[in-house]
């Protein structure tokens, strides 16, 4: 742009900051722009943003665990430095964060360095953050000047910073307006209150939070705090309160706030008069106030806080102390100087003046600076900053982290607890109190309300879990070292044992059920809690059905949607009356059945029977009884027919997780086998002749599973029941092998011989199709390869999954179909004897475990054996961008190709340095990233299936080249990613 049109342009500007200035009784007559003083003015913004920006950093940070209003998770953002040879740096409140903190600067020259918070305000946006100056080795300290007086309507300002998490953005704007209200970010997040704003159209984004807002002699006028989502519209906070807090940190003197536990808002004349605000008191102040738009009106009052039934909404602030005050900074400063002390204030109220008298309380004793860990998660007393957003007393406990056991019904993150086992828990030591009382595995009613529903009492039972999730301790913040310290509160009381129980099973109608009336004693309802995702799976807990296939040795069989791992608390529920504890028995590797096992003894003299399984298999055209659980855990029954048999290929989901493999399905035609997840289909005579189970396959574009409702039929569920009855290894032998079924037409064109053919129509007239492979599986040789076709096994033609019988030989004789050419092979089959996951790592915050069947499946190869299922937010992996489902293969150039190298190497990295992780995505694509220990927070810790565990696993953590048996901190829990607590199939 030329001089002239710049000179134009700028003064478009000027006449419109002109009429903003006259509004706002501030107008100073703009100088005429000349070329030379345009020139000049640039040389004076390039010399002071030179400096400014040596003292501006990106800032790069992790909340580790949710508190008050902010969740766990990982950000960028930018602070500046305000002391360089005591170490501080300004920013937001929302980067400092109000709970546990990670995070380090990297300033202008690329130097890192750690921070740590020192405070952080308990209503204002701005926090300190404290650094080392003497580890910057290579630029010399500058620190900026805070000149809150500068800020005024029509000047020109810079925002540099970390702009959408850039390394340095510097971003033109014009302060428009320094006395509007806080803007509004919306429920259940940080918002500011009790001061005016600042607001400039500098159109700054995401990472620019905390940048200094700078005037053209490099001076600091505001912080950049927040943005319009659509406008380019910035809010900036006043400096005034944090120059304070500035002096009294270097002065080392406490950083007092005072509150009344009311707000208020900035009201124009016009608005204060439609509430009753006098003509008179109108023109005096505005005497004594020229150029005043504005008074300040009470807009929440907070029940039981101490001007509680004495300000109203509405009232309009007049006099403080027998003085006028119309200004929200002037009143905060008041309030920090006054903490214990009364102030009395009169306010107008309708027609009338009303004078009344507030105890001033100190503001950071209403701010928590304590949480509780304990059954997986986390919870603190309420905060003023929530309380106010609902105009709530400042009481009672917030479940910050509700997962564990307290992953309650409803949204995933509001719950105020009230009781706990019918005790009050008025706050957070009387919760602890209750909570060492309270044993292992007991289950207690719960009462909780939802922050934003004052008027719904929630009553709910939980099981408390302290066999995993083994920690119960109390975290303190730290100022002095920046860390939340964690006192341990007490080891697990021991689980009262179980006692038997007798109850009636409700009966059916026959006229309604028919043969299937009699099915529902031999249904029981499960609930599987699993305390950490495994093998691709994204749920802390699943409700479904399991069917009883032998009530003496107490054995039943569920879906492996419902139980998908052995790592977690399996719960049957007998006529939605008794409750017994469950393990998985057995897990098929291949087929979508989960065999669990309870002890019986514990039903007592419960008519709960074992279905009869028929040994058949239905065809096209059967008619059966289909006996199903809906969406709602309703029985349904109907009378129908089997549409079809196939060979199903359950679409594979991008995150690999268990799916069956290489089976026959049965739909039938009633449109009930779409709404249920669970059930049987029968004969006439009651006897179960297929399974009706759930499949997850592919997820949508919205991240919801797509679900298959499929029959299977019983003599796979027997083959494997008669192994369990007798005693005998139920860990079959497989192939390697992944195939679909293929139409002769599509057999002949690739080559198969028209004898071939001929002999395989004549061994299957129902069935002209052949199976082709499609995967093989990763790391095991590839004797079958993709794109054969099966021909026959040991000499017998094979149309259908079951002509090939694998599971106690350790060789097949095949002929395929290779490449146009038929051939005869010999074909390993495979031990699933350690096929499923039986050693987890969890470290930086990663769940790491050895890649499971799935990923094999999906997998042409496997660059490690060290495969990343999960991620917790906040943690290391997260900040550092560790991908869930890719491969590590090497620590600080060291191979690692298992898990055990994995933990030997990690073992070696000292706590809070950097190590050196290589990865390939699940894509193949090499990775190199660097990840900074951090075992203060995230330990690591070694899971390993164990059958003398109380729980089937044992758990080390390893801490500064130690290890520690059955450590205290148990497992880490993770949330779900969806907002349910549980999924029914």
């Amino acid at each position: 742009m030329s001089l002239k049109k710049r000179a134009r342009a700028n003064s478009v500007v000027q006449e419109n900051d002109e009429n903003a200035s006259r509004m706002n009784g501030s107008y100073e007559p703009a100088a005429e722009a000349t070329p030379s003083s345009h020139l000049a003015e640039s040389g004076k913004w390039k010399e002071s943003i030179a400096r400014v920006v040596r003292c501006v950093v990106s800032i790069r940070f992790s909340q580790v665990a949710s508190f008050d209003t902010d969740e766990s998770g990982t950000g960028e953002a930018s602070a500046f430095i305000v002391d360089a040879k005591n170490g501080y740096m300004l920013t937001n409140r929302h980067v400092v964060c109000a709970g546990p903190f990670v995070g380090h600067a990297i300033l202008d020259n690329h130097e890192e360095v750690e921070v740590y918070p020192v405070y952080r305000d308990p209503v204002h946006d701005f926090g300190f953050l404290r650094f080392d100056p003497k580890r910057i080795r290579y630029m010399n300290v500058e620190q900026l000047e805070l000149r809150p007086d500068l800020a005024k309507v029509g000047a020109e300002i810079r925002v540099i910073g970390n702009d959408a998490a850039e390394k340095l953005s510097i971003l033109a704007g014009w302060i428009s307006r320094v006395d509007r209200n806080v803007p509004d970010y919306g429920e259940l997040t940080y918002c500011d209150f009790n001061t005016n704003y600042i607001q400039a159209a500098a159109n700054a984004s995401g990472g620019s939070s905390g940048s200094p807002v700078v005037e053209r002699n490099g001076n600091v006028v505001a912080l950049q705090a927040g943005g319009h989502m659509i406008a380019a519209t910035d809010y900036f906070l006043p400096l005034d309160r944090p120059l304070r807090a500035l002096r009294c940190l270097q002065n080392k003197k406490p950083i007092t706030r005072g509150s009344i536990q009311a707000q208020f808002l900035i009201k124009p004349f016009d608005e204060c008069s439609r509430l009753g605000l006098d003509t008179a008191i109108e023109e005096q102040v505005r005497g004594l106030f020229p150029g005043a738009t504005s008074m300040l009106v009470v807009e929440t009052v907070l029940p039981e806080g101490p001007s509680h039934n004495k300000l109203h909404e509405g009232d309009i602030l007049l006099h403080l102390n027998s003085k006028y005050l119309i200004d929200l900074i002037e009143l905060e400063s008041i309030l920090d100087e006054s903490i214990g002390q009364d102030i009395v204030l009169t306010v107008q109220r309708g027609n009338n003046k009303v004078d009344v008298t507030c105890r001033v309380q100190s503001t950071h004793d209403i701010a928590p600076d304590r949480y509780v860990e304990v059954c997986g998660a986390k919870f603190h007393n309420l905060s003023y900053q929530l309380a106010r957003q609902y105009a709530l007393p400042v009481k009672g406990v917030f479940i910050s982290e509700p997962a564990g056991s307290f992953r309650l019904e409803g949204p995933e993150y509001c719950y105020l607890l009230e009781s706990v086992a019918y005790k009050p828990v008025p706050n957070l030591d009387a919760f602890i109190e209750v909570m060492k009382t309270i044993p292992d595995r007991s289950r207690v009613a719960v009462g909780y309300r939802f922050i934003h529903d004052k008027h719904s009492l929630i009553t709910d039972v939980i099981e408390v879990d302290r066999h995993w999730a083994k920690a119960f301790r109390l975290a303190t913040r730290n100022d002095e070292t920046g860390f939340w310290d964690f006192q341990n509160l007490g080891d697990p009381l021991p689980a009262k044992p179980n006692v038997p129980c007798t109850t009636s099973i409700p009966k059916l109608n026959v006229e309604n059920f028919g043969p299937t009336a009699d099915i529902n004693n031999c249904f029981v309802k499960i609930t599987y809690y699993m305390p950490i995702h495994l093998d691709g799976y994204r749920k802390s807990r699943k409700q479904g059905t399991a069917l009883v296939l032998d009530k003496d040795n107490g054995i039943a069989v569920t879906s492996r949607c419902t139980v998908p791992y052995a790592l977690g608390d399996l719960t049957i529920t007998v006529a939605d009356s008794i409750q017994i504890p469950a393990e998985v028995l057995h897990l098929h590797p291949t087929q979508n059945l989960t065999f669990i096992k309870y002890d019986p003894k514990l039903l007592g003299e419960t008519p709960i029977k074992a279905a009869e399984l028929r040994n058949y298999y239905v065809s096209q055209g059967d008619n059966v009884n289909f006996f199903g659980f809906n969406s709602k855990s309703r029985v349904v029954a109907t009378r129908t027919s089997v549409t079809d048999v196939i060979t199903m290929v359950i679409p594979p989901n991008p995150m690999p997780r268990f799916r069956a493999v290489n089976f026959e399905s049965i739909t039938i035609e009633s449109g009930l086998g779409s709404q249920c997840g669970s059930g049987v289909l029968t004969d006439d005579e009651g006897k179960v002749v297929a399974l009706w189970l759930t499949h997850y396959g592919e997820q949508t574009s919205r991240g919801t599973d797509v679900k298959y409702h499929l029959g299977l039929a019983s003599p796979v569920v027997l083959t494997t029941l008669k192994r369990l009855q007798n005693k005998v290894n139920p860990h079959i032998r497989i192939l390697n092998v992944e195939f679909r079924a293929i139409q002769l037409a599509h057999a002949r064109s690739m080559g198969l011989s028209a004898e071939r053919i001929q002999q395989i129509e004549t061994a299957n007239e129902k069935r002209h199709q052949l199976f082709m492979i499609t995967h093989v599986e990763a790391n095991t040789p590839r004797v079958l390869t993709d794109g054969d076709v099966i021909l026959s096994a040991n000499g017998k033609p094979v149309t259908r999954v079951q002509d090939i019988e694998a599971e106690d030989v350790e060789e097949i004789e095949m002929d395929i179909l290779r490449e146009g050419k038929e051939m005869s092979i010999k074909v390993p089959t495979f031990s699933t004897e350690n096929c499923e996951t039986n050693r987890v790592i969890i470290c930086w915050g990663a769940t790491i475990q050895a890649p499971h069947r799935a990923v094999r499946l999906q997998s042409e190869g496997l660059p490690s054996n060290v495969f990343v299922t999960n991620r917790s937010r906040g943690s290391p992996a997260d900040q550092y961008d560790l991908g869930i489902a890719q491969f590590i293969t090497a620590i600080n150039g060291i191979p690692t190709l298992d898990l055990e190298s994995f933990v030997r190497e990690v073992r070696k990295v000292q706590d809070n340095s950097y190590v050196r992780v290589s990865t390939v995505t699940f894509d193949k694509v090499p990775v190199i990233l660097t990840i900074k220990m951090n075992e203060h927070y995230f330990p690591t810790l070694d899971l390993v299936r164990d059958s003398n565990s109380e729980v089937g696993w044992r758990a080390v953590q390893y801490d500064e080249g130690g290890e520690e048996d059955n450590p205290s901190m148990g497992l880490v829990i993770e949330e779900d990613v969806d907002t349910n607590s549980a999924a029914a199939d």
